[in-house]
């Protein structure tokens, strides 16, 4: 999985720059086409996931020979039918952080919607990997369950360290965390899916379950961030 045929869907492009049905000029639609095409040529996504065992405890789900506890009632009810996960990571490098600084210096309209095509391809690219995963648990008379990430629920930020570790994330595909809990390079995403026994009705996404819900930009204009 080291060539990903993206779209850069520009509805989604829009959406993550506020687009509400407003007009857009012949310059600004010229723009954002540039940069749908642009960040194909810029981006390197690296992947990498593992299946893992896992098993409920105290403080949540523990992730069986690493040091990984998934804390919080909300993933430990996500993944209350798996006995097994995939642990996944996603990032775009570094290119896009140097051009999108770059940008900001010169033409922030520019720099603004390259970053909201940057947003849109890490996800689309993170639903290829997971599509790759449904396939193949499909295959196996299995289901998967949503990729949750941290930060969603009440599945705290500070797992991100021991998460990477658990992947060799650093190593594998040059991706770090700081003191902070973010992810660098800064288009990168990690997200557990649980396995199912086929036929298991899985729950659907809410934003309410989110840790941002009270302050979420997209809430208050009545969309959805998409993760």
């Amino acid at each position: 999985m080291d060539v990903f045929e993206l779209d850069i869907n520009k509805e989604e492009v829009l959406r993550y720059l506020g687009y509400k049905g407003q007009d857009i000029d012949y310059n600004m639609n010229n723009t954002i086409e540039e940069c749908r095409e642009e960040i194909k040529k810029i981006i390197m996504p690296r992947v990498i996931y593992s299946y893992k065992d896992i098993k409920p405890n105290d403080d949540g789900v523990e992730v069986i020979t690493t040091n990984l506890i998934l804390k919080g009632k909300d993933i430990k009810e996500h993944l209350k039918n798996s006995t097994e996960c995939v642990l996944m990571a996603v990032t775009l490098g570094n290119e896009i952080e140097r051009k999108t600084r770059l940008y900001g210096k010169i033409n922030l309209t520019k720099a603004l919607i390259l970053d909201a095509c940057a947003t849109t391809a890490v996800e689309e690219v993170c639903d290829i990997v997971e599509n790759s995963i449904k396939e193949k648990a499909v295959l196996g008379g299995m289901d998967i369950t949503f990729r949750y990430s941290p930060g969603y629920g009440d599945l705290p930020l500070d797992v991100q360290n021991n998460f990477l570790r658990a992947l060799d994330a650093h190593k594998k595909i040059g991706l770090t965390v700081s003191e902070n809990n973010l992810l660098f390079p800064r288009k990168s995403v990690t997200a557990i899916i649980g396995i199912v026994n086929s036929g298991i009705k899985n729950k659907r996404k809410s934003c309410k379950e989110c840790s941002n819900y009270e302050n979420c930009s997209f809430k208050k204009e009545g969309e959805t961030c998409g993760a």
